[in-house]
């Protein structure tokens, strides 16, 4: 397990008491990682990524770490044998994705990427209605709004890195849209503005999405909100489907029923992965079922780097070497 920070948490509880055996924990400073080992049970630990790398003991390989290093950990872990999961998103660029998915496929090795929303069994029973034919969606509206103008986490803890909205936060929604809608993309849409001043990264996103049957997919989202929304609107030719991530709600014409928890639909994703490996099998979400995504991204990225210059930014690098 490559970090310690909340997802780190999640995936560590998620097989705390499964079949397998948590072997390394990898941070960045050896006291606090010290102590998660402890508290968790792993039999080592380290803040040298490859020295557990080398470790032959080790199958898997978690990444938790900061999003704009998370193509370069997967390239590593991948370069070293083990199959690997990846924390969304997969890569900050299409080109570092695609090596990603390549080199697995070459390697012959196991390659996930976690897409939680996914794993959400009322997202599932809808995709297969649409999938047998039984509804139609005519549009999926997506937003995700928080406020974030210091480098603060869920967990209430300041990182030492800086978190992208598009190619994190928007990710979630833009592959959860595009899964439900099984559609080829015909046009992207997007608007960022300038950098802000003060976190200097863009704080808003825009993605307008045509398909090739005419359905749209709107994902919006701001870290300037002073109010936390995460929510997706879906509309069908037979129902309108609300799906409230921050309540854990679903509301349709019928009326409303709760939904799991995120860190517990987060544990799917983990035992989903384990469980593949285990099998010879392929995880829920593979690392080619995300490119859909990672080309609207680099899209929208384009368009932004046309109108502003192409630029590195705090915790965007242009690509990994």
């Amino acid at each position: 397990m490559a970090g310690h920070g909340m997802m780190g948490v999640w995936h560590s509880d998620a097989l705390k008491d499964r079949d397998c055996c948590l072997h390394t924990i990898v941070g960045r400073q050896p006291e606090p990682t010290k102590a998660f080992a402890e508290l968790y049970g792993y039999r080592k630990w380290t803040v040298d990524l490859s020295e557990a790398l080398a470790d032959e003991e080790i199958d898997i390989v978690i990444l938790a770490t900061p999003s704009e290093i998370h193509a370069e950990n997967a390239l590593a872990s991948l370069a070293a044998g083990k199959h690997t999961l990846v924390e969304i998103p997969i890569a900050m660029n299409l080109q570092d994705a695609n090596r990603v998915v390549d080199t697995a496929r070459e390697r012959g090795l196991t390659l996930g990427v976690v897409h939680p929303l996914r794993f959400r069994q009322a997202t599932i029973a809808l995709r297969n209605k649409v999938l047998a034919g039984e509804e139609n969606i005519r549009q999926v509206v997506t937003r995700f709004y928080i406020h974030r103008l210091e480098n603060v986490g869920g967990t209430g803890y300041r990182r030492s890195w800086t978190d992208n909205l598009l190619w994190h936060h928007i990710t979630h929604s833009l592959d959860m849209g595009l899964w439900l809608l099984n559609e080829s993309v015909r046009e992207v849409h997007s608007f960022m503005p300038l950098p802000d001043p003060k976190t200097g990264i863009p704080m808003e996103v825009f993605l307008g999405i045509e398909t090739e049957k005419d359905q749209s997919l709107i994902c919006a989202g701001s870290y300037y909100s002073h109010e936390n929304i995460w929510d997706a609107l879906i509309i069908t030719d037979c129902d309108t489907y609300r799906f409230n991530y921050t309540q854990n709600k679903l509301t349709m014409r019928e009326g409303e029923q709760l939904m799991e928890q995120e860190a517990d639909n987060c544990a799917l994703v983990t035992r989903d992965f384990v469980l593949a490996v285990k099998d010879g099998s392929p995880p829920a979400v593979t690392g080619e079922s995300v490119l859909p995504a990672m080309r609207v991204l680099q899209t929208a990225q384009d368009n932004w780097d046309k109108k502003y210059g192409a630029q590195i930014l705090p915790g965007r690098p242009l690509k990994t070497e």
